[in-house]
């Protein structure tokens, strides 16, 4: 029997309750808008201003071309970060974090796709390893206690 430890329990237990975590569904280039953490920026204009804050203004209001959506997949490995998101032949996105979650067992991830992509109940697929496999966008938390 394995036991998630160390950066594994890590993983598995913020995909469950669809944490990001900086350097995978947020950087420099993955905004807090996009990764739908809109709640947690102080976008108003007579708020205090912060470096960036016009720029995120700017897309809450325009609409993000890309955001962040969970996916349950149809394998038995997980998707890691990097790995391509497909609608068919078209490239619409990349996984940020995946794992096979113990609480689920479910292979799930978290990726930035194309906004058209991010309906519940879209069909995609995810690239792990040499294979490719079936992926359908769901809502987020994926564990939620009942």
């Amino acid at each position: 029997n394995v036991v998630d430890a160390g950066l594994g329990a890590r993983d598995s237990l913020r995909l469950e309750a669809a944490m990001p975590l900086y350097g995978h569904e947020l950087s420099e280039t993955k905004d807090p808008i996009a990764a739908g953490l809109r709640f947690a920026v102080t976008l108003e204009k007579d708020a205090p201003g912060f470096l960036g804050q016009e720029a995120l203004r700017k897309k809450a209001e325009q609409g993000v071309p890309t955001t962040l959506v969970g996916l349950n997949i149809d394998a038995p490995r997980a998707a890691r970060q990097g790995a391509v998101v497909k609608h068919l032949d078209d490239v619409v996105g990349e996984v940020t974090s995946g794992v096979v979650s113990p609480t689920l067992q479910q292979s799930i991830a978290m990726a930035m796709v194309n906004t058209e992509w991010s309906n519940e109940g879209a069909q995609l697929q995810v690239e792990i390893g040499r294979s490719t496999a079936k992926a359908t966008v769901v809502s987020m938390p994926f564990y939620k206690r009942s």
